[in-house]
């Protein structure tokens, strides 16, 4: 018996052991620097107190409410974009049109935010390449040409560089389904999209959560992005977060808004956590 506990013992420590390097990298890089935010956020000259949280709010409330709107639009056409493409990839029937898709849409993937920034911002400008096409095609005339270098210049390039991430999963969802369920609707004369959203799309609506969510927090933490196509008021949180730190040198503040940018994700995490808990119930 006094054996076997001590073998027990030696086990756990070597497992501590081993994990140990990992613990100390996640304390060292996280934990500390998440430490000193907060306290940094909560102290003002005069003590303890609400005092930053106060000014970021009267500074920067607009720029919340801003930045909430982009990424809930985001999060919800992503949604829609990635339910569109798994959706055809499971269900489609041309097959040059699948192998194009399924080759095309995973670019975005391999494409950091900084370089997307750059791109919409020549793409999407006043004389960028989307004008130009819609001229040459005469859809547009050359006085209707419009920059969209501002919100929805950052919802298009947020949608176009997470769209594939969610349909990734969400395409590795669908084709683990039985495919006897799509085939007997398809038998009794269900339309393709009749199938997707009554059939399919329900038992992939885990996967598509936890997909949006974490889109929903990348999104969110983004500086590149707004930076490069919409720096002006009113702008992101990360921007202002950014000024605060690398003009004013006022981290207390810039702390606090990244604490009000935390209290946004949590709201994510928390949809995610009510809809698992029906889900298990």
């Amino acid at each position: 018996m006094t054996t076997l506990i001590e073998r027990l013992h030696s086990e756990r420590a070597f497992g501590l052991l081993l994990v140990a390097p990992a613990l100390a990298l996640v304390t060292a890089l996280f934990l500390v620097p998440l430490g000193y935010s907060v306290a940094s956020a909560f102290t003002t000259p005069e003590g303890l107190g609400l005092g930053n949280f106060v000014k970021a709010f009267e500074l920067y409330s607009g720029d919340v409410v801003y930045t909430i709107f982009i990424v809930v639009t985001s999060t919800a056409l992503t949604g829609l974009v990635a339910t569109a493409i798994a959706g055809y990839l499971t269900m489609g029937e041309t097959h040059w049109l699948l192998t194009g898709l399924a080759w095309l849409y995973r670019w975005p993937l391999f494409i950091p935010f900084i370089v997307t920034g750059q791109i919409m911002r020549t793409f999407l400008a006043k004389n960028g390449m989307l004008n130009h096409v819609l001229i040459g095609s005469g859809m547009i005339e050359p006085l209707q040409a419009q920059s969209l270098l501002d919100w929805r210049g950052i919802v298009i390039a947020f949608v176009w560089k997470q769209a594939p991430f969610v349909t990734l999963l969400l395409a590795g969802a669908m084709a683990s389904i039985e495919s006897q369920h799509i085939e007997a609707a398809r038998n009794l004369g269900a339309r393709r999209l009749r199938v997707l959203f009554d059939i399919v799309l329900p038992q992939v609506r885990g996967t598509l959560l936890v997909g949006l969510v974490l889109s929903f927090v990348t999104m969110l933490s983004v500086l590149s992005v707004p930076l490069m196509i919409n720096p002006n008021s009113p702008t992101m949180i990360t921007v202002d977060v950014a000024y605060r730190i690398s003009t004013l040198s006022d981290y207390a503040v810039a702390n606090a808004l990244c604490l009000m940018s935390l209290v946004v994700a949590a709201g994510g995490a928390w949809f995610y956590l009510q809809h698992s808990a029906k889900t298990i119930k």
